[in-house]
């Protein structure tokens, strides 16, 4: 099967597939960890960006936190977080999230946020506090942080990188020729340049990028992207199904059935990607500790 060319009609598709069709868990579980969430105060990207994994992750245990609050910088065309003048950075924040990890008993933990160009290092430093924080309360967790691009200026990604997280997630999103149309304020190159520059600052860590399919690629652009990503040494590599938050946002070009993303996969691993996970609900932090102990156990073999 192929993607949809490019210039071929870009009109939102309406109806899902039937595998785009699954039951909400329910349990304890997911409502304890709605209520530390809550008394966090601190975001999850779970929330803000409509996750439709939200149900079965939090039912696990499992949540990306969204720190320096809920309103955006950029405008990203496939991104449901809004955008507005965000607030200042909150200074308790990173004690909440420690406890919050150490509460929920953590051992795999994703930190994002939203863009802050507003700020002078760009949020950089509370990332950084951040992640300290969930170490001095819980030694075991694996830190994975999911950052903005920084505009990849050295002094900020040393910055987060000094803080020493386990992984450092940066996603390229999507193609180089949609790029511009889907992350305009963004940029594919510079992208690429933060996770290089990642690789090399990052001693004994790993780097991790996602990309989104159904927005009108080819599949030889999207190997062309996962070709890129690896030149620049991304470890792991999540691929998934984009699903349009509202009718504000770019349309679904073409759903992609679950067995095209299994050749996907086995397309990205020959490349040498050390761990993939490439399925119609996978997110950038979908079973994050998963995939991170695939590595592990290559490991350890």
């Amino acid at each position: 099967m192929r993607l949809e060319e490019p210039g071929q009609s870009s009109r939102p598709i309406r109806r899902l597939p039937s595998w785009l069709k699954r039951p909400l868990p329910l349990g304890d579980v997911l409502i304890r960890t709605r209520g530390i969430v809550k008394e966090s105060r601190v975001a999850t990207v779970c929330e803000e960006a409509r996750c439709p994994n939200l149900g079965e992750c939090w039912s696990r245990r499992h949540a990306t936190f969204m720190i320096l609050g809920d309103r955006c910088t950029r405008r990203c065309r496939f991104c449901a977080v809004s955008t507005a003048r965000p607030d200042p950075p909150d200074a308790g924040e990173p004690q909440r999230l420690g406890e919050a990890v150490a509460a929920l008993g953590l051992r795999h933990v994703v930190i994002t946020s939203v863009a802050r160009d507003d700020l002078a290092d760009e949020g950089a430093g509370q990332f950084a506090a951040c992640v300290h924080a969930v170490r001095a309360r819980s030694s075991v967790c694996v830190v994975e942080v999911l950052p903005a691009d920084f505009h990849a200026r050295d002094a900020l990604l040393a910055t987060l990188c000094d803080a020493r997280p386990d992984i450092y997630n940066h996603n390229q999103e999507t193609v180089e020729r949609l790029s511009p149309k889907i992350r305009p304020q963004a940029g594919y190159g510079r992208s690429l340049d933060v996770l290089r520059k990642v690789k090399r600052m990052l001693s004994g860590g790993f780097t991790k990028s996602g990309l989104m399919a159904g927005l009108g690629e080819t599949r030889e652009e999207l190997a062309q992207a996962m070709r890129d990503l690896r030149e620049v040494g991304v470890d792991i590599l999540t691929v998934g199904q984009y699903l349009r938050p509202s009718p504000r946002h770019a349309p679904v070009v073409r759903y992609l059935p679950p067995a095209e993303f299994e050749e996907i996969a086995a397309e990205a691993r020959a490349m040498g990607f050390r761990s993939v996970a490439a399925a119609p609900f996978v997110r950038s932090s979908y079973n994050a500790r998963e995939v991170f102990e695939a590595i592990e156990t290559q490991r350890g073999a």
